[in-house]
C-alpha cells in the first residue's frame, strides 16, 4: 500500500518549485492533491502536468481577502483534508539600511500573515490525526546580509509549528517544519529575489562554497521530506524541524 493512499492534501504554492515537486510525490504515494497559486494560468498548467488526481485553485497569500475565502474554496473541492503543506512564499532581500516598507510588508504578508491565516482557514477541514507541514528556511538559524526580514518571517513559521502543535494535541494533528537550505527553484531568479544578475551570481557562488556537499538542493529532495511528515511514518513526530541544507548549518 502506498504511504498516502486514501489521503487528500492541499499545497499552497503548489504550481511550481518545491510545491509542485511535492504534489507530484504525494500523488505518486497515492494522495489526491489540491494546489494553490496566485496565477490562474500557472495553476491550470500545473494541474494538467500532475494529472487526474490534482485540482487547483487561485489564492494569493499576499491578499488577505483571498486568504479568507480559502476554506470555502477548498470545501467545494473536498469536504475534508488530511495533509496541509504551507509552502507558498517570497524570497526578497535587502539590507536593513535600505529596506523599504513596501518590501517589508510584502515579505511578511505572504510568508507569515498569509500563511498564518491560510492555516486558520484550513484547520477546521483537517481530519483528526492529520498532518500540517510548514516550509521555513535555514535563514531562521543563520545570519546572512540582506536577509533580516526574510529570516524573521521564516523564524515566525518555526515558532508557529510548535505553538499550533500544542493547540491541536486533542485532535492528534501534528505540525512540523522543513527548513531547506539553498534549493534550485523558479524562486531563485534575479527578478524574484530583487537582485541584479551580478548579485545573484555572486550570491549563488558564495552560498555553494558554504554548503559541505558542494551543491544546491533539489525540489525533489525536499518533497521526499514533506512526504515523510505527511505520512504515518511520522506519527510520533510533532513540533519538530528537519533542516535540509546539505550540512550548511550543522557542519
Amino acid at each position: 500500500m502506498k504511504r498516502l493512499e486514501g489521503k487528500t492534501a492541499i499545497i499552497t504554492g503548489g504550481n511550481s518549485g518545491i510545491g509542485l515537486a511535492t504534489a507530484k510525490e504525494f500523488i505518486a504515494e497515492g494522495a489526491k492533491v489540491i494546489i494553490t497559486g496566485r496565477n490562474e494560468a500557472s495553476v491550470k498548467e500545473a494541474v494538467l502536468f500532475l494529472g487526474e488526481n490534482a485540482k487547483g485553485l487561485v489564492s494569493d497569500l499576499g491578499d488577505i481577502q483571498q486568504v479568507k475565502q480559502l476554506g470555502e474554496k477548498v470545501k467545494q473541492l473536498s469536504p475534508a483534508i488530511d495533509i496541509v503543506f504551507i509552502n507558498a512564499g517570497v524570497g526578497k532581500f535587502n539590507s536593513t539600511e535600505s529596506m523599504e516598507e513596501d518590501m517589508f510588508d510584502e515579505i511578511m504578508n505572504v510568508n507569515f500573515k498569509g500563511s498564518y491565516f491560510s492555516l486558520q482557514q484550513l484547520i477546521p477541514l483537517i481530519n483528526d490525526g492529520g498532518s500540517i507541514i510548514l516550509n521555513t528556511s535555514i535563514n531562521a538559524h543563520i545570519g546572512m546580509a540582506g536577509a533580516s526580514v526574510y529570516a524573521a518571517s521564516k523564524a515566525a513559521l518555526l515558532s508557529l509549528a510548535k505553538n499550533v502543535s500544542a493547540e491541536l494535541l486533542s485532535r492528534r494533528i501534528r505540525v512540523n517544519a522543513i527548513s531547506p537550505g539553498p534549493v534550485v527553484t523558479p524562486l531563485h531568479t534575479s527578478e524574484k529575489l530583487g537582485l541584479t544578475e551580478e548579485q545573484l551570481k555572486s550570491m549563488g557562488e558564495g552560498l555553494t562554497q558554504k554548503i559541505p556537499v558542494g551543491r544546491f538542493g533539489t525540489a525533489e529532495e525536499i518533497a521526499k521530506i514533506a512526504t515523510f511528515f505527511a505520512s504515518d511514518d511520522s506519527t510520533f513526530v510533532l513540533g519538530a524541524e528537519l533542516i535540509a541544507d546539505g550540512g550548511m548549518y550543522n557542519l
